[in-house]
């Protein structure tokens, strides 16, 4: 004889389930309160961390918490390895970033700090709408300085293709100067620093600005990882976008040693017959 089908308690062990992620993921934040912080400071940044929480466990999808930690590569060995996943789409995540988007650097510096991929995400997403919205250049000036602090925990592509193109791009297009961190970043031994290097040159092509992509891309053009490979398609492909005579110039010198997904990336758009030429090339 089956079970008969009870929501009171289907509904009740959610219920269970969601606190459990928000309990969890309050422990790391309490954890990080540096103990010079004042405690009436302490309980309304925890307040307000608490009710970041409990939004996003009120948007959690079950299938996709089972989902995410295969999508984003969490295994051993894998570039997401110990990934933690609540389950919240990005168009949630991105609602509840715009509700409390004034969070303080502090709260944020624990988000960025959480085990959960969301708080981490959603993180982010207030830098970008706070970068946005700065009225001067002392206010973008704290955002990118702390972006740039904080790297460590913008550790998988969602967050880097955020943070790059929408943060510390636009700050370095204002600041030329600060371009030559992107060519110590390409050589680092850190995917994700690597990546930050070109996906930070977009905010330049979207300035008509090619040089500098041209030039890290030269730099990744035989690097080891997928994700790389991406990435610098991408961004050569943004480039062809706006000038094809740039982008061809770039694929006729690399275009038959260069990994062949970041070739595939880069002429995507191409006219079919131009395609086939180019994969023509590819040695291997």
């Amino acid at each position: 004889m089956g079970h008969r089908f009870d929501r009171n308690k289907v509904a009740e062990k959610e219920k269970r389930e969601m606190a459990q992620l928000v309990g969890s993921a309050s422990t790391c934040f309490r954890a990080a309160v540096p103990r010079s912080v004042p405690c009436h400071i302490f309980v309304a940044m925890s307040n307000q961390l608490r009710d970041l929480e409990s939004a996003l466990a009120a948007c959690v999808q079950p299938e996709k918490a089972a989902f995410y930690p295969r999508f984003f590569k969490t295994g051993k060995g894998e570039y997401g390895e110990g990934d933690k996943f609540l389950g919240v789409v990005v168009p949630d995540q991105r609602k509840i970033a715009k509700k409390f988007k004034e969070l303080s650097f502090p709260q944020l510096r624990r988000l960025l700090g959480s085990s959960f991929h969301e708080h981490r995400l959603t993180a982010v997403f207030i830098l970008e709408l706070r970068y946005e919205r700065a009225k001067t250049a002392p206010d973008r000036k704290e955002i990118y300085r702390f972006t740039l602090a904080n790297m460590a925990g913008i550790n998988n592509w969602d967050m880097v293709d955020c943070a790059g193109p929408k943060i510390v791009g636009p700050y370095m297009v204002r600041f030329p100067g600060e371009t030559m961190k992107l060519y110590r970043w390409v050589k680092s031994k850190n995917l994700w620093t690597r990546r930050m290097s070109i996906l930070s040159t977009y905010a330049f092509i979207r300035e008509g600005v090619f040089t500098h992509t041209m030039k890290i891309a030269e730099i990744l053009v035989q690097d080891d990882h997928d994700l790389i490979h991406k990435a610098v398609g991408w961004m050569l492909r943004e480039v062809g976008n706006r000038d094809i005579r740039a982008e061809r110039d770039f694929l006729d010198a690399h275009a038959a040693t260069m990994p062949r997904t970041m070739l595939r990336y880069a002429i995507e758009k191409f006219p079919e017959g131009m395609r086939k030429r180019y994969l023509g090339k590819k040695v291997g």
